[in-house]
């Protein structure tokens, strides 16, 4: 046995996350159990999910519409189960999250509070290169108002090898263009390159100039140890069905800062957000419910709840962040490691190398010879039909995220042997 597999294989046994692999639905290949390195884009299923969904629909069977008020797991009162822990996963007061909609729909209930432009405040400031559905938002949320997305979206470009953009570049665009910002819309980690960003800096720094600070963490929630409140975030949005395994379109989250919970903000607003005491009264007027309750428009989806109650009692049980964080560093860690050493000549990092700079993901490009995408797109269908599942992202990204929860030390080094052994075929 190599020198490699013998470490990793010792790894995986000292790993006190290991159990956690048993509590999740592998998906198949072949003979055996696929790697799986795509949790930054659907999470496995957790086996106690289904679990969580056939007691809402037993409970929807037995009881009916009574299911809405009886019971611990009562419906009209379901988002309540899942806020406390959320709240601890993102750093957060209870008040402040909302587990609602999803994600892109939660961005625009935010985008209505915290995008108010005026004339001499058009704009956002947003990276290039954004997730599409971000940029769309942003795009059409400027046209509503009037304006014209060439003078009122202000994007930052890349300034670092690979695709990066460094916090002196952020700085400098924060500066240059304040005067005229009325957000900065940022992501906790960029999805193409997987790098991570100190979120309150950029709010200090977009606070400073009189600007809100909004966040996308769909990368990020999950994935590194966040701190909402402290940061000092206006907002910010989410999904749970990457790092996070709620599910395939799974119910997404949201924040607000408790100085906006109750600061009468103009918003979009729908039935479930009036403030319950005074709810069912079904008065034509708008009272708003303290906190991120307060933009809920619809009854909450239970059954797309269920399975996000199930993760979160296993990021409670696993130590939260902290613990995920640990393993996460020292998993990636290793993986950058043996592609450094072993895979120099065929695959360049993308991500930043230093850990605060980034979370599971490494976002991989093949070099040497040939067209970079070509070469790439080879690759990744080959590391497919041997039964290992990474992400492609055009033109020529592969992802590669081990997640701690699930993944193993010597999944990643599977990884590494068969790149080699595609390299020497």
């Amino acid at each position: 046995m190599s020198n490699a597999r013998t470490h990793a294989l010792a790894l995986d046994a000292a790993d006190p996350l290991r159990p956690f692999r048993g509590e999740f639905m592998i998906p198949r290949h072949r003979d055996g159990e696929r790697t799986y390195f795509v949790g930054n884009s659907l999470g496995l299923q957790p086996r106690g999910a289904r679990a969580q969904v056939l007691e809402v629909l037993d409970k929807w069977g037995a009881e009916g519409v009574e299911g809405h008020f009886g019971g611990d797991t009562r419906w009209m009162d379901y988002h309540a189960l899942v806020r406390e822990p959320l709240a601890r996963l993102v750093g957060a007061r209870p008040a402040e999250v909302v587990a609602m909609n999803t994600l892109t729909v939660n961005l625009h209930l935010m985008l209505a509070s915290f995008y108010r432009p005026t004339r001499e405040r058009p704009a956002v400031l947003m990276e290039a290169g954004a997730f599409p559905s971000d940029r769309h938002a942003v795009e059409s949320q400027i046209r509503l108002h009037g304006l014209d997305p060439a003078t009122a979206l202000v994007e930052v470009e890349a300034d670092e090898p690979g695709g990066t953009v460094s916090m002196a570049a952020i700085e400098r665009a924060i500066a240059e263009y304040g005067p005229r910002l009325a957000l900065v819309l940022w992501p906790g980690v960029q999805y193409r390159t997987g790098q991570a960003f100190d979120l309150a800096d950029i709010s200090r720094l977009a606070h400073a100039q009189g600007a809100a600070a909004g966040f996308d963490l769909a990368h990020a929630v999950g994935n590194l140890p966040l701190a909402l409140h402290d940061a000092g975030a206006d907002f910010a949005v989410w999904c749970h069905y990457k790092y996070v395994n709620a599910g395939p379109g799974a119910v997404a989250g949201c924040f607000v800062h408790e100085r906006h919970g109750d600061a009468g903000l103009p918003r979009l607003a729908g039935w479930w957000g009036h403030e319950a005491a005074t709810r069912f009264r079904m008065a034509p007027q708008f009272v708003p419910a303290a906190g991120a309750e307060g933009w809920q428009l619809s009854n909450p989806p239970v059954l797309a709840l269920a399975p996000l109650r199930a993760s979160l009692d296993q990021f409670e049980r696993a130590g939260g962040m902290a613990a995920l964080r640990a393993k996460s560093e020292r998993l990636t860690g290793f993986l950058d490691t043996l592609v450094r050493q072993r895979l120099g000549d065929t695959l360049e990092i993308l991500t930043p190398a230093e850990p605060a700079r980034r979370g599971c993901q490494l976002s991989l490009r093949v070099t040497g010879g040939g067209s970079a995408a070509g070469r790439g797109r080879e690759l990744f269908d080959y590391l497919r039909d041997a039964g290992i599942l990474g992400d492609w992202r055009e033109p020529d990204v592969i992802r590669i995220a081990p997640v701690p929860l699930y993944n193993r030390y010597s999944d990643v080094l599977r990884f590494v042997e068969e790149v080699e052994h595609w390299r020497g075929v």
